[in-house]
């Protein structure tokens, strides 16, 4: 049936784009050791994303310089007040299986800004996505703080989640970050800003 010939091209072209969104796909769930294996892919996808520039306020493209990254490993807090830094560090606990703490730490932060008209609804989610029992992406918090934190979600306010936000904050500053320093994609990453600038 003429509907469903393909030219040969078009079909290779087709099979491209899948075989990369089947690649990207096998990236994310290959372990730690695997990870370290798979540097060049990881960024090449980090790369383009720097490249393109962060937009800022006032329109003017900032390039990801290699000073900022050096800045990341002065704390755990530098490296997620930057843009950039929260999404090489979201890639990094992919890898680790981890994403959830720093998912769970964003929606914190966001939830903080929530008019109190929507504390509610935000808590609820919250709550059901990262806290409870048997939560998709549950947080690795003790049982009196699940406990807690629940009874704090029921009747919300800024602060209902911040005792298990800081317990999984800690949790990254001493287990997740110290290793994403060492990785050889944040070493690699920083060596490649540095042959940039000095050429």
């Amino acid at each position: 049936m003429p509907g469903f010939f393909f030219p040969h091209n078009n079909m290779t072209e087709l099979n491209g784009k899948e075989d990369c969104k089947l690649a990207e796909g096998k990236i994310h769930k290959k372990k730690q050791k695997a990870f370290g294996a798979d540097l060049k892919n990881y960024l090449k996808c980090m790369v383009p994303h720097i490249q393109s520039g962060i937009k800022t306020s006032n329109s003017r493209n900032v390039m990801l310089s290699a000073e900022e990254v050096i800045q990341w490993s002065q704390s755990l807090e530098k490296l997620l007040a930057s843009q950039s830094g929260q999404g090489a560090f979201r890639e990094f606990l992919k890898s680790e299986f981890s994403e959830e703490n720093i998912e769970f730490w964003l929606a914190c932060e966001d939830y903080k800004k929530t008019k109190p008209d929507h504390l509610h609804g935000k808590a609820e989610r919250i709550y059901e996505e990262f806290v409870q029992s048997d939560a998709i992406k549950q947080i690795n918090i003790d049982y009196q703080m699940r406990e807690a934190t629940a009874k704090r979600a029921q009747d919300p306010t800024h602060t209902s989640f911040d005792e298990a936000q800081k317990s999984v904050y800690i949790l990254m500053e001493r287990d997740s970050y110290p290793r994403f320093l060492k990785s050889k994609a944040y070493l690699n990453l920083l060596n490649q800003l540095q042959t940039n600038t000095s050429k």
